[in-house]
C-alpha cells in the first residue's frame, strides 16, 4: 500500500510542474527576447540619449510654450487671432514677444516666459499714441 500512495503522491507534483511549464512556455520566449533587447548596451544608450534629447529640447522650448499658452489666452479674452511667439525672452525681462491680429491690426503683446505669470500685456512701445514728442 506504500508503494501506491508513494506513486500517487509522485503523480501529483509531475502533473502540475507540467501544467505549470504549459502555461508559462507562452509568455518565456517572449520575456527572453524582451530581456535580450532590453539587456543590450545599445539600447539603454539610445534610450538614455532620447530621455536626454527630450529633456533638452522641454527645456530650450519651454518659454515658448508658456508665453503661446498666455497668448492664446489673452487672444480668446480679446477676441483677437493669435499669430506667433518668439522662441526666447531676448532681453531678460521674463516676458516673450508675441504678436496677434485685433480689429485687422497687428498688436504687439510681451506673453509671460514664467508658468506663475501666464498673460500678455500690449506692447506698444514708440507706437502707442501720445508718446512722441513732436518736433518743432
Amino acid at each position: 500500500m506504500s508503494e501506491t500512495q508513494g506513486n500517487s503522491e509522485s503523480s501529483k507534483p509531475v502533473e502540475t510542474v507540467t501544467q505549470k511549464k504549459e502555461e508559462t512556455s507562452f509568455l518565456e520566449p517572449l520575456q527572453t527576447k524582451l530581456g535580450n533587447i532590453l539587456g543590450s548596451w545599445k539600447v539603454k544608450v539610445g534610450l538614455a540619449s532620447a530621455v536626454l534629447v527630450a529633456i533638452a529640447l522641454t527645456v530650450f522650448f519651454w518659454q515658448h510654450a508658456v508665453a503661446g499658452l498666455g497668448m492664446k489666452l489673452w487672444s480668446a479674452q480679446a477676441g483677437a487671432t493669435p499669430i506667433e511667439c518668439m522662441v526666447k525672452d531676448t532681453n531678460n525681462d521674463q516676458y516673450v514677444s508675441c504678436s496677434a491680429i485685433l480689429n485687422e491690426q497687428v498688436v504687439p503683446l510681451e506673453c509671460g516666459a514664467s508658468i506663475f505669470n501666464v498673460g500678455c500685456r500690449i506692447n506698444y512701445g514708440t507706437a502707442a499714441p501720445g508718446t512722441r514728442k513732436s518736433r518743432d
